[in-house]
């Protein structure tokens, strides 16, 4: 083997090839298998997806606000980015960005010009005492519901 010498399996060259495989002239196996790429990775389940979402549409809803939420790493600055986040809103000025970046223990919530005036910085204090009280015992998706029922109730319905 040391010198290159070619070795074949021992299976007999006479046996049928299983679905999808094929011999090849030169006694080579070539065999196809089904491509499936992989899923997207997330915390979430499907069902927990399913609560946020629900919760983020009504309280949108309710408010007339445009309430967003990100998970992840908010890097040096973390309140510098999370008013990047609300900037990258479709109306700024009406949006609510609630920023938990759960590795760097930091929650943002920061509003829009427009939306200050409904949401006091007590309301958003509290809902940040919720979400940390949920996240301790380990709810993150909990934490963000209750957060967002919090902070939709605190801003009332539009005028």
């Amino acid at each position: 083997m040391a010198t290159g010498e070619l070795t074949h399996s021992s299976t007999a060259v006479d046996e049928e090839p299983g679905y999808g495989t094929a011999v090849t002239s030169s006694g080579r196996v070539s065999a196809a298998r089904m491509y499936e790429p992989a899923g997207p990775i997330s915390p979430f389940s499907t069902q927990q997806l399913a609560r946020l979402d629900e919760a983020l549409t009504l309280a949108s809803r309710e408010t007339g606000l445009d309430f967003s939420v990100y998970l992840g790493d908010l890097g040096e600055d973390t309140r510098v980015t999370a008013e990047g986040l609300l900037a990258s809103t479709d109306d700024p000025a009406d949006s609510v960005v609630v920023a938990v970046s759960p590795g760097q223990r930091v929650i943002e919530i920061v509003t829009g010009s427009q939306a200050k005036h409904r949401l006091p910085d007590r309301g958003a204090k509290l809902a940040v005492a919720s979400m940390v009280a949920s996240f301790k015992e380990g709810d993150l998706v909990g934490g963000l519901v209750n957060a967002l029922r919090m902070l939709s109730d605190q801003a009332g319905s539009p005028r």
